[in-house]
């Protein structure tokens, strides 16, 4: 997600959360980076089945500002070269992809600062399909890291967690970005939940939709609050269905180009 013209209007009011964020970050990142050994042990546990969570990705994919995400030409043509090479165009934040600290803040961590213990993790998988049958904006709550937590045990520390609201069946439809009427809409998290979250230690968070924060967001408090301080998201994530509620290992292969406030990754889990 990244549209500056929508986000601008807010930028000032919310960057101050930043500082109140920037020393929990801290021992939070400390907390998440041991997060690699439970994400291990459920590694050593699982079947060995792997579930493809990258949506494919082209130029007809859904994108927050509406425009193409990714553009391709050839640069080398086979029948002339015996090879070819096609020049892509592309824009961080579009397909399956990372939203890093740096998206919304000035001095965060890059994409390629990310740590990589961080992008093996164990995944936590947070339904809330059927409200979001009822509400296109509905939200993953504390009530719902609760209910997770009293049926599935503790968040495990550097965890990722995943929200599956059912909207990932919907690409290839308009209604997958707005309603009929031309008003973003889709599910996403609480600022609520994310606080609650990054106090358990939990080190990313995934969502099935375009953005972190729900479609009719009017202050992106989820990108200005969890961001900052120091974690990351992973926006349009497919195949959540597919996954149990806990016991899944979460690979991010994150993009790591200097600077990058993001950038499409191939992403999937191990069962």
């Amino acid at each position: 997600m990244c549209h500056a013209c929508v986000i601008d209007g807010v930028r000032k009011s919310m960057l101050s959360r930043r500082d109140l964020f920037r020393g929990a970050a801290v021992a939070g990142l400390a907390t998440a980076a041991t997060g690699l050994i439970p994400a291990r042990a459920a590694l050593a546990q699982s079947s060995g089945k792997v579930i493809d969570l990258t949506h494919t990705y082209d130029g007809a994919f859904p994108t927050f500002d509406g425009n193409p995400g990714i553009l391709s030409e050839e640069a080398v043509n086979f029948d002339k070269s015996g090879y070819q090479i096609f020049k892509l165009t592309i824009f961080e934040h579009t397909g399956t992809h990372i939203d890093a600290p740096l998206h919304f803040s000035k001095d965060g961590a890059s994409v390629a600062d990310l740590p990589v213990e961080n992008l093996m993790a164990p995944l936590c998988v947070v339904d809330i399909a059927a409200k979001a049958a009822e509400d296109a904006n509905a939200m993953v709550t504390k009530a719902d890291i609760d209910a997770w937590i009293a049926a599935n045990g503790e968040i495990p520390a550097g965890a990722c967690i995943g929200m599956h609201s059912g909207w990932a069946e919907k690409v290839g439809d308009p209604l997958y970005r707005n309603t009929p009427d031309g008003a973003f809409a889709f599910p996403g998290f609480s600022k609520e939940a994310t606080d609650y979250l990054a106090e358990l230690g939990a080190a990313s968070i995934a969502v099935d939709t375009l953005s972190l924060d729900p479609g009719n967001s009017a202050d992106f408090a989820v990108h200005y609050s969890w961001l900052p301080g120091g974690r990351f998201g992973i926006e349009n994530v497919a195949n959540l269905d597919k996954l149990p509620a806990k016991g899944a290992t979460i690979f991010i292969g994150a993009p790591k180009h200097a600077g990058g406030t993001g950038g499409p990754a191939r992403v999937m889990a191990v069962v």
